[in-house]
Formats: structure tokens, C-alpha cells, sequence
């Protein structure tokens, strides 16, 4: 990643907050973690880390579009697609979290990683997101392989 794109993925990820020179200011001199809104610019899925991480990883496939923004919870165990807001919310399914209009997510800065939160895709500034039916076409084939190695491990 360029720094030019750098310093734009700080700007987008910014706007979402109430005040962009104060969660900048936060990344850069405060505990580096700042909680920014979801609903305005992005939602967020968030899905059990072995579910996320084989998700993103079908994601790169050359066939489809780079990856939106994602983030990785090492504490939580838990992976975050960032995606267009939906007000309807319509994400179900076992050990998934939707945050949408009036949650909070809290977000490093898309330059480094801080505390327990990493990017894995960092905002490039470019507002591309992570297209719902190609992440839920993902999500799917994952689970599906996820399935089938259950009952393989535990042998």
C-alpha cells in the first residue's frame, strides 16, 4: 500500500467518526483504538475467525474484485467485513454479529495495528467495501468446507 493511499484510507475510515481530527489524534497519540459509528459510511459482519479468515481467503480469488476493508479481532477470535449499510440488517446465521446504524465498532488506524485489532485489509480510501452477495457466496462455500473438516479433527 502507497502511503498516498495510506493517508486516504485514515481520511475515509476518519469521516466516520464525529469528530475525524480527534480520532486521528487518538490513532496517533492516544491508546491508537477509537470507536467510529456504523450505519453512515459502513456496516460491519463480524464472523467467528476460522469462518472469516477461509471467507477472505476465497475472496482473492483473481476472478473477483479486491477485498473490501476487513479487520481481525484477536482477542474476540472474530473477523469484520466492512460493507454497504443496510437498515435491514438481514445477516443471520450462528455466531454472526451485525453492527449497523447505532453500533459501535472500534477500529486501529489503517496503518498499523493496535492493541488486539489488525487490519487484514486495510480502507484504502477509496470507499470500496465488500460486496454482500459475493462475501455471502463466501461465507457459504466456507462453512460448507468448515463442515466437512469438523468431524475430520476430531478423529
Amino acid at each position: 500500500m502507497t502511503n498516498r493511499m495510506r493517508m486516504q484510507g485514515v481520511e475515509w475510515l476518519a469521516a466516520a467518526s464525529a469528530d475525524p481530527r480527534a480520532c486521528k489524534w487518538e490513532w496517533d497519540h492516544g491508546e491508537g483504538v477509537t470507536l467510529l459509528e456504523a450505519g453512515r459510511f459502513w456496516d460491519v459482519l463480524s464472523v467467528p475467525d476460522r469462518l472469516g479468515l477461509l471467507t477472505l481467503d476465497l475472496l482473492w480469488r483473481p476472478s473477483l474484485p479486491v477485498p473490501g476493508p476487513t479487520l481481525v479481532d484477536t482477542a474476540a477470535g472474530r473477523v469484520g467485513f466492512f460493507l454497504p449499510p443496510d437498515p435491514s440488517g438481514g445477516w443471520i446465521g450462528s455466531g454472526l454479529r451485525y453492527a449497523c446504524k447505532g453500533t459501535w465498532v472500534a477500529v486501529p488506524p489503517p496503518y498499523r495495528p493496535a492493541r488486539y485489532l489488525e487490519w487484514l485489509v486495510p480502507p484504502d480510501g477509496s470507499g470500496g467495501l465488500h460486496a454482500p452477495g459475493t462475501l455471502e457466496l463466501a461465507l457459504q462455500e466456507a462453512n460448507g468446507t468448515l463442515a466437512v473438516l469438523r468431524p475430520l479433527s476430531a478423529e
